[in-house]
């Protein structure tokens, strides 16, 4: 079935756009969080794996971090183990860590992988365990609470070896946010801030965080892009950004600070998000630079 002249003209229209950010980052880092509503919709699950796919084959080198909340509730409530949270983050002891590594290294991590490999492209499922990708620590919480929340980590460092080897070959990271820490102990962590440190030490030409928000939205409820660091500096400090967005606008921030080219704060809910925001003119969420 040919297409009919409309159809043929925006066709062609999206290929040309596209060819100066093809051009433009071949053989550039892009560090993408997957998440949201995108990694429990089996349709856009689907479209995610054909987009990174995509950006391998045209010489980007996409490297995939997921979460995997919505999974690890379920499961901890098919076993009944009772969840609780502190500040947003759910209390980890080691029961609750066998569960959150078991989905996170072995069930959604294997899934992305496979669902890459119907799509045309090859991956490896990492951890950050493997290869001494990630070490952990414990997370400190803020002073506002004493509860102990448990094998709840953050990121004490970053050994890229293991991503250079598979950057020069046909491979896709998919890497889920689990680390070992010094202590011998295993620890959760927010896969934002994984998705963060990595972009940092890889100085990426893109940190994208796929959401389940348009992005950052002002008060008449539009989306605000073509952000400056110092731009954000001023929204956070006047709370404009506050509640659930600020902590990504604030690691989207740090990574740019840190020599990230520019990070992004897409709606998942998009078919082709990512695509979308890297390959057309106007993107469709939160872009925040140092331009």
């Amino acid at each position: 079935m040919s297409l009919n002249r409309e159809d043929a003209f925006n066709f062609a229209r999206v290929l040309t756009e596209s060819l100066p950010y093809i051009q433009r980052f071949t053989g550039r880092t892009f560090v993408i969080k997957f998440g949201g509503n995108a990694m429990t919709d089996p349709e856009l699950f689907e479209t995610f794996a054909r987009d990174v796919v995509l950006m391998k084959l045209v010489g980007m080198n996409p490297i995939v971090v997921h979460g995997g909340g919505p999974q690890i509730g379920a499961l901890l409530e098919k076993l009944e183990i009772p969840t609780t949270f502190v500040e947003g983050m759910r209390v980890t002891d080691e029961r609750t860590m066998d569960v959150v590594e078991m989905v996170l290294g072995a069930s959604v991590n294997k899934e992305i992988v496979n669902s890459i490999h119907r799509n045309g492209g090859r991956a490896v499922g990492l951890t950050g365990k493997d290869g001494m990708l990630l070490t952990a620590r414990k997370l400190q919480v803020s002073e506002n609470t004493t509860q102990d929340i448990g094998q709840v980590g953050e990121v004490a460092a970053v050994d890229i070896d293991v991503l250079h080897m598979l950057g020069q070959s046909d491979f896709i990271p998919v890497i889920a946010p689990v680390a070992g820490g010094k202590d011998g102990k295993t620890y959760n962590i927010n896969a934002d801030l994984v998705a963060g440190k990595i972009a940092e030490v890889l100085h990426a030409e893109k940190l994208i965080l796929l959401t389940n928000v348009e992005g950052l939205l002002d008060s008449q409820g539009t989306v605000q892009t073509g952000l400056s660091t110092k731009q954000v500096d001023k929204l956070i400090s006047d709370g404009t950004i506050k509640g659930g967005m600020l902590p990504k606008i604030q690691c989207a921030l740090d990574a740019v600070k840190q020599g990230v080219t520019s990070a992004h704060i897409i709606d998942g809910r998009v078919p082709h998000a990512a695509l979308l925001e890297i390959f057309s003119d106007d993107g469709i969420g939160t872009l925040i630079s140092n331009k």
